[in-house]
């Protein structure tokens, strides 16, 4: 079982805050986290004005239905490939009102893996509403469900850092004098 720990926390205030000054929204596509990344968000006081949704997609019927991932792409590539977490963060951006989201998806294991797709292999997309993608690749090993969950929110926490930072901060209002 994981509990969110330090790191993510820590990692989850940071994004937060960062979000926060430069005006942005963020919703979340989650397979193999199961809404992990979001309680991590959730746990901080104030995550209401950068958290506008959470999309838990465990079965490839949900990541069809909720975000539009097409079933030929399901179909084609699987539900854990680079294509379907692209199609996964693009969908999110669909059917939310964010600035920016990520997608994960992964075998956690300890079952599920093959010599293609062994445990531990997950991949994580971000959109942007400018058209930006970002995509990585992890391939974690067999080092336990709950560790595999654990460093995959980590690293989309980090990939969100990353493409937060190539985001102009949005232009707040001007403050009128009294």
């Amino acid at each position: 079982m994981v509990t969110l720990n330090q790191s993510m926390l820590t990692a989850a205030r940071d994004l937060l805050a960062l979000c926060k000054r430069r005006g942005l929204k963020i919703a979340a596509a989650e397979s193999c986290t199961g809404g992990l990344l979001l309680a991590a968000l959730t746990e901080i006081p104030g995550s209401s004005e950068v958290v506008d949704r959470g999309f838990v997609t465990y079965s490839n019927q949900a990541k069809h239905e909720m975000l539009g991932v097409p079933t030929r792409t399901l179909e084609k590539y699987g539900a854990v490939s680079q294509e379907t977490s692209l199609a996964m963060a693009k969908g999110a951006l669909a059917h939310s009102l964010a600035d920016i989201t990520v997608a994960i998806t992964g075998i956690a294991g300890p079952g599920g893996g093959s010599k293609q797709k062994p445990v531990g292999l997950v991949h994580i997309a971000a959109a942007v509403r400018s058209g930006a993608r970002l995509h990585r690749e992890c391939r974690f090993g067999n080092i336990g469900r709950a560790k595999v969950r654990e460093k995959s929110v980590l690293e989309a926490f980090a990939m969100l850092r990353d493409i937060v930072l190539t985001i102009k901060p949005k232009k707040k209002p001007a403050k009128r004098k009294k």
